[in-house]
């Protein structure tokens, strides 16, 4: 009795020492994927993103999904309106999105990014206003571009800014953040957090490696919240303070606004399908040897050669959300059937990146008439011109040139 009451004990203690050893391996496994997470994007070719959030007493101010591709240092950056508007699962209602963050904080907001934009965003930034107050004193001021003076009256506040290119402290960058101005054109506000955001990691680089050392690095980290911590969070700030800033060009989702339940609201156009490819090809774009597209706004003319009325504004919209200067828009003298897209700057591979945001596979260039029918030269990169083979989103493919599009893959692979 006494020798299975020991080999009992012993199986016990066995099979308690086995388990000790699972989950101590399980616990150093978890750890070491998360480690491996950072410095996988870090010293591979992949496209870091991560989400950046600034808020104020739990309320989203500027929301942006960063694509910084740390081989070329360049990025692309997405404004996320926080009144977007979705059926939210996790709220049981439509509403803005912003309100998951407010009511479920941010991992459940990171969720609901994700969906929106169609891709993984693995790591996430926080910062709070006053946070972001107290790091801009700390790192010397943030300097921004102000077109002109500011000198407004805010929530009973006077804000007032100097124009010209600016090194603002922390008190100042606050009211820069927050500060609404009824003349502000579309998307003005956004823009303008979205440079203080930028800035802050210029200055962050600038202060590099300095502000990376042991002890000021433990003041530099207390002012974010993420799903990182310790060496990982330090990677991935020295990594995207990094980015060539100078030559991003920040882009902005946008939508249809709607009211309601007494809420304004913006609804993504064609169920949020646009959204995702505008994150999509300029993910592709960043990764490509035609990145240097992403660079500067090129101006866009667009003409409306059907009788559908108002297509040529709404077709202005969409690429004004893919971050193009839309100068003009107005009716071709002439109606046409075929959409066409006339490239006037002779660079035949931006000219493909902007036919492609609606499936244009007819590209012409400017040996054809400025006048007429062909639009003005005159501060204009590219002219578009809508035709009836145009169904307001894309280009759509005539059955006949399918078939023969068809029949040529077919040709191609008997050859291979």
């Amino acid at each position: 009795m006494k020798i299975k009451l020991m080999d009992t004990g012993k199986n016990i203690l066995f099979l308690l020492v086995i388990l000790i050893v699972l989950i101590t391996s399980f616990v150093l496994v978890l750890i070491k994927m998360q480690r491996d997470t950072v410095q996988d994007y870090l010293s591979s070719d992949k496209i870091l993103k991560v989400l950046l959030v600034v808020e104020d007493k739990g309320v989203p101010i500027s929301i942006s999904i960063l694509a910084y591709y740390p081989e070329t240092k360049r990025a692309a950056m997405f404004d996320v309106p926080s009144n977007i508007g979705l059926i939210i699962q996790s709220l049981g209602r439509t509403d803005a999105i912003g309100a998951v963050y407010t009511e479920k904080g941010i991992s459940s907001f990171k969720a609901e990014i994700e969906k929106l934009a169609g891709i993984s965003v693995p790591f996430y930034l926080t910062c709070n206003l006053e946070n972001f107050s107290m790091l801009t004193d700390m790192l010397g001021g943030l300097s921004v571009f102000i077109p002109s003076p500011v000198d407004i009256e805010n929530d009973n506040t006077h804000v007032l800014l100097p124009s010209g290119s600016v090194s603002l402290d922390g008190d100042k960058i606050r009211d820069f953040l927050v500060y609404e101005d009824e003349l502000d054109a579309e998307g003005e506000s956004a823009a303008r957090k979205q440079k203080a955001v930028l800035a802050l990691f210029r200055a962050i680089s600038d202060n590099s490696p300095e502000i990376f050392s042991k002890e000021r690095f433990s003041v530099l980290s207390g002012n974010f919240q993420s799903n990182v911590a310790g060496s990982d969070l330090k990677n991935l700030l020295e990594s995207i303070s990094k980015m060539d800033s100078e030559r991003l060009v920040p882009q902005r989702l946008t939508g249809a606004v709607r009211i309601i339940e007494d809420k304004r609201l913006l609804t993504p156009f064609r169920e949020g399908q646009q959204i995702k490819e505008i994150i999509r090809q300029t993910i592709a774009v960043l990764a490509s040897d035609d990145s240097s597209a992403l660079e500067r706004v090129y101006a866009l003319e667009i003409l409306n050669g059907t009788n559908v009325q108002g297509l040529a504004k709404s077709t202005s919209e969409l690429y004004q959300s893919f971050a193009y200067d839309v100068v003009s828009i107005g009716n071709s003298e002439n109606p046409v059937a075929e959409t066409v897209l006339i490239d006037r700057i002779g660079n035949p591979s931006v000219a493909g990146i902007v036919a492609k945001v609606i499936r244009c596979k007819n590209i012409q260039t400017t040996q054809l008439p400025a006048e007429g029918e062909y639009g003005s030269e005159t501060n204009v990169d590219f002219t578009l011109i809508l035709g009836s083979d145009f169904n307001g989103f894309f280009v759509v493919e005539k059955k006949e040139d399918k078939k023969d599009s068809d029949k040529k893959d077919n040709d191609d692979k008997d050859k291979n």
